[in-house]
């Protein structure tokens, strides 16, 4: 997929001691490591037979549809959209204040307890960054990838603390790094959503356009959702450090399902809106 800061799969067996791409590994010693069997398939995506059927809620033959080839944004979609554009051309800047207090600020949610020394600080690393510096790991997503997970931090703290400290589910031993796997969440949703393009051309596409018209935020939202399917993901394929990749194309393909659904409007008519804790 080409995504900044991605954990890319090798050819030759890796140590999970290993770092993979400039990045170490994050240990769980809490519990033990699973078995891998069902790990690294991409077609093996969370579907009926594990959480994703429970979601549907009895609307089980709610059907996808094809994309339509003359849709049209309105004048509000168009406004909302080109917002939105403009939010993924800036690039996180270590001389902006406003950037620096976003960056402290998501610390100050995710380790409310513990005072962070230095915007340079190996204390980065506890979050899952790549390095002390987590500018650096913005660079190829700019700063809409820090928005993200500062949102998701003070609109969903519930979810975001479980997410950030892998309390829920029978965890690997080697897992990803939080902070990293977000900045892969926010890319693969452009992707996704077409946002680099002049208009979009698929039903997910154009399924959140109309959404965008009924919630501003629902990009922001969408992807606190995509980060609860890619950690569902995780456990239900019983992943591992290696796996991330396949982890995040089987979530892509999950989420690319649920937006192509007949009848959305709203993004709390997605099933895995469900997933989101406060």
């Amino acid at each position: 997929m080409g995504i900044p800061f991605q954990l890319q799969s090798q050819q030759k067996e890796s140590s999970p001691s290993e770092p993979v791409g400039g990045e170490k590994p994050v240990k769980n010693a809490s519990t033990p490591k699973p078995n891998m069997a069902t790990a690294a398939k991409v077609n093996a995506m969370v579907g009926n037979r594990t959480w994703f059927g429970g979601l549907f809620n009895g609307s089980g033959k709610r059907r996808q549809v094809s994309a339509d080839k003359n849709f049209e944004m309105t004048p509000l979609q168009e406004q909302r959209m080109q917002k939105l554009k403009d939010r993924l051309n800036i690039p996180f800047d270590e001389t902006r204040p406003d950037h620096l207090k976003s960056l402290k600020a998501l610390w100050k949610i995710s380790f409310p307890e513990t005072e962070l020394t230095s915007l340079v600080s190996e204390q980065w690393k506890d979050m899952g960054w790549q390095g002390p510096n987590p500018a650096t790991d913005f660079r190829g997503c700019g700063v809409v990838s820090l928005e993200n997970l500062l949102f998701f931090g003070r609109r969903y703290p519930a979810s975001f603390q479980k997410l950030l400290l892998k309390t829920q589910g029978l965890r690997a031993t080697w897992e990803y790094p939080f902070a990293t796997a977000g900045v892969n969440v926010s890319h693969m949703l452009i992707q996704l959503l077409e946002l680099n393009s002049a208009r979009p051309k698929t039903l997910p596409g154009i399924n959140f356009v109309k959404m965008l018209s009924e919630h501003e935020e629902a990009f922001d939202i969408l992807y606190c959702i995509a980060f609860e399917m890619m950690d569902a993901q995780w456990l239900a394929m019983r992943a591992s450090y290696m796996q991330f990749n396949d982890v995040l194309e089987a979530t892509k393909a999950q989420l690319e399902r649920e937006l192509s659904l007949e009848d959305l409007q709203r993004i709390q008519d997605l099933p895995a809106y469900n997933l989101l804790l406060k």
